[in-house]
């Protein structure tokens, strides 16, 4: 009963406090799509295939923050998947892309300051995410998770997370899982505010890691 209670209020909290928030950074919003359409040309947004809470897939949006690149995007290396991640994601992998994408002036700015993720309060308050949780998984990667890394699923991703405020990035995939599942086990309003907390420190020090 007292996870359910906690879920409960999470939800409510995430989205009244969504809701106040893009009120509040609505002119921000707007500068930056105005800055992004008359700087670095458009599409303004990326959206990207999520898998979110129950493995249920969902549309990402953000700030586009890179060149527009070929429509090749990324690749998994190595590719095809070998045999070896039908036992589960490995620990450490790296994504290729397209390596004449880079990030635009305005995307420097954006990630700099996590501001390219504004757009996802919207998927906050839609109930795709939460504000804490663990960060949104690409489907082509949750499709191989072992029974263990699937548990990460278990609740929404987050605009930020225990394993994000740890600087964690996703290609320590391994580190990456046990942070968030380390979460999971132990999940209060308590640990939120510590998360929210550091988390907002290193966004005014300009120290993100997405």
């Amino acid at each position: 009963m007292h996870i359910n209670l906690y879920y409960f209020f999470k939800r409510l909290v995430d989205i009244v406090v969504s809701i106040l928030l893009f009120i509040l950074l609505l002119p921000l919003f707007l500068f930056i799509c105005v800055r992004i359409a008359k700087k670095d040309g458009r599409p303004i947004f990326t959206k990207e295939l999520k898998a979110g809470k129950n493995n249920r897939t969902f549309i990402m949006w953000s700030f586009r923050t890179m060149t527009n690149g070929s429509k090749v995007i990324r690749q998994l290396p190595p590719y095809p998947f070998p045999s070896s991640w039908e036992k589960g994601v490995p620990n450490f992998f790296k994504i290729t892309g397209d390596n004449n994408v880079t990030l635009t002036e305005t995307g420097l700015w954006l990630k700099k300051y996590s501001l390219e993720k504004i757009p996802q309060l919207i998927n906050v308050i839609k109930g795709d995410m939460s504000l804490i949780g663990p960060s949104p998984e690409r489907t082509e990667i949750a499709d191989y998770y072992n029974n263990k890394q699937i548990k990460r699923l278990k609740v929404r991703p987050g605009l930020t997370g225990y394993a994000q405020i740890k600087g964690v990035t996703n290609d320590n995939h391994g580190k990456k899982i046990s942070y968030d599942l380390y979460y999971i086990q132990n999940c209060s309003f308590k640990f939120d505010l510590k998360i929210l907390y550091k988390a907002t420190k290193q966004i005014v020090k300009g120290k993100v890691h997405n």
